[in-house]
């Protein structure tokens, strides 16, 4: 199959090469040939059809409400969809009632004329890098043998999953630990994590308010950028890519190497030498608070998991607890021994490293591998919660660093391992620089590619 991405549709609809209707039924054959009851919560085929017929007549009277009036889209499943009930991957809240209307940032691509095919499957209430959903099932990873099934990534699996198999052109998926780019890595595709404050989080189930952020998944970066251009408001996006000879990169001498797949930091270093030979400056640079981060987590616990054992207190303690996954309950309840002065040594901390390593790198891009594995195989970590929990937190270091630091950061494939699984390599920024991180990745896209 032909892959179809967001920048050729976009050229395509304006040429009247394709048509949105065309488009969305598309979609729905290529659901059913795929055959992944595990993939999507919910198809949205009414609501596609209407926003993609309403598309058609725009592009025929020539007012497109964007240039991507009529691609198709699919939302992770914690984004309202107004009519429908955001499960956030769990059966819990199934009861609850439907939303009454759209979250901000899916309203502000039905503005641009974008048409929602349905909401897709990710790892209940957000909670883990590795993807799997007892509930739903599991997204299948398109590069995994069919009988030793891998992890599709987390908590995005399949918004990461939907885009690898060419279903849609891009999905949107949350981070708040890893959770656009995990799944980026592990099935071969782009992942752009956003700063804080890019996008409307109204509307969004939350798993940690103040890590929390949104962005897409897509097979180009250029097609990141131009759903950020349109979820922003933009009719065009406002961002070139650099010039390569103008790029400065460092390579963090801590911690995001240790117990690295060889494979992946093979890719890496060979990308990193591309790179350099094309005309990018490349330096090492001593992050020492990147292991003061790791260090504190051990002594104090997560941010992420006092805000979510806020969220979920009631359900973590009641009956709601058994019709949970035990991975998800056990991980909330590791909450509990955290104190009010171990969150606020967080979060004073946080504000002082997130300045010191802001000054550190400067104007540079930091680069790293995104994960630092492969995605492995599943059966031994449905056999076994200590072995998911070691792989869980392996997968999530280098991007939950990220997130503890506000770093907006784009994943770009860079290449297979032994066993041709995708590795990804990482391009971020500090907060606020998400121009910055994406003007290098669209310069670069083609070399880290190979």
């Amino acid at each position: 199959m032909s892959l179809q991405t967001v920048t050729q549709l976009a050229t395509d609809l304006k040429a009247g090469r394709t048509d949105p209707v065309e488009l969305v039924e598309a979609v729905f054959e290529r659901i059913e040939r795929h055959n992944d009851p595990a993939l999507f919560i919910d198809v949205l085929k009414k609501r596609a059809q209407a926003e993609a017929r309403a598309a058609h007549l725009r592009w025929r009277t020539g007012t497109p409400a964007s240039p991507i009036d009529g691609v198709p889209i699919a939302w992770k499943d914690l984004f309202d969809l107004k009519d429908r009930v955001t499960t956030a991957g769990s059966i819990v809240l199934k009861s609850d009632p439907p939303a009454g209307a759209d979250a901000p940032i899916v309203a502000r691509a039905a503005q641009a004329g974008m048409t929602s095919v349905g909401t897709v499957n990710m790892t209940e209430f957000a909670y883990s890098g590795i993807g799997l959903n007892p509930h739903y099932g599991t997204p299948r990873n398109i590069h995994a043998a069919p009988d030793a099934p891998r992890s599709p990534g987390g908590s995005s699996s399949g918004s990461g999953a939907v885009v690898a198999a060419g279903i849609v052109p891009a999905s949107m998926g949350s981070d708040t630990g890893g959770s656009v780019r995990i799944p980026a890595s592990f099935n071969g595709v782009v992942g752009y994590k956003t700063s804080m404050g890019r996008y409307p989080m109204q509307g969004v189930f939350p798993l940690a308010q103040s890590l929390d952020t949104i962005g897409p998944l897509a097979h180009t970066v250029a097609d990141c950028v131009l759903v950020d251009a349109v979820l922003r408001g933009r009719q065009h996006p406002d961002i070139e890519p650099e010039d390569i000879s103008g790029l400065s990169f460092v390579i963090p001498d801590q911690v995001m190497f240790d117990d690295a797949d060889a494979d992946v930091v093979a890719n890496f270093y060979a990308t990193a030498a591309r790179l350099e030979g094309a005309g990018a400056r490349i330096s090492r640079i001593s992050l020492p608070q990147l292991q003061e981060i790791l260090d504190l987590m051990a002594k104090h616990g997560f941010l992420a998991g006092a805000e979510a054992l806020a969220i979920h207190r009631d359900r973590v303690d009641g009956p709601q607890a058994e019709h949970m996954d035990a991975r998800v309950v056990r991980r909330v309840l590791q909450a509990s021994a955290m104190t009010a002065v171990d969150l606020v040594i967080l979060q004073q901390a946080r504000t002082r490293l997130m300045a010191e390593t802001t000054a550190l790198i400067g104007d540079n891009v930091l680069l790293c591998p995104t994960t630092a594995t492969t995605a492995m195989e599943i059966a031994p970590l449905e056999a076994d919660q200590d072995e998911f929990f070691r792989h869980n937190g392996l997968t999530l270091r280098n991007t939950s660093l990220g997130n503890f630091l506000d770093w907006a950061g784009v994943s770009i494939p860079n290449g297979t391992d032994r066993n041709g699984l995708p590795t990804g390599f990482l391009l971020s920024t500090p907060h606020g620089r998400d121009e910055a991180v994406l003007a290098a990745a669209l310069a670069t896209e083609d070399i880290i590619r190979g």
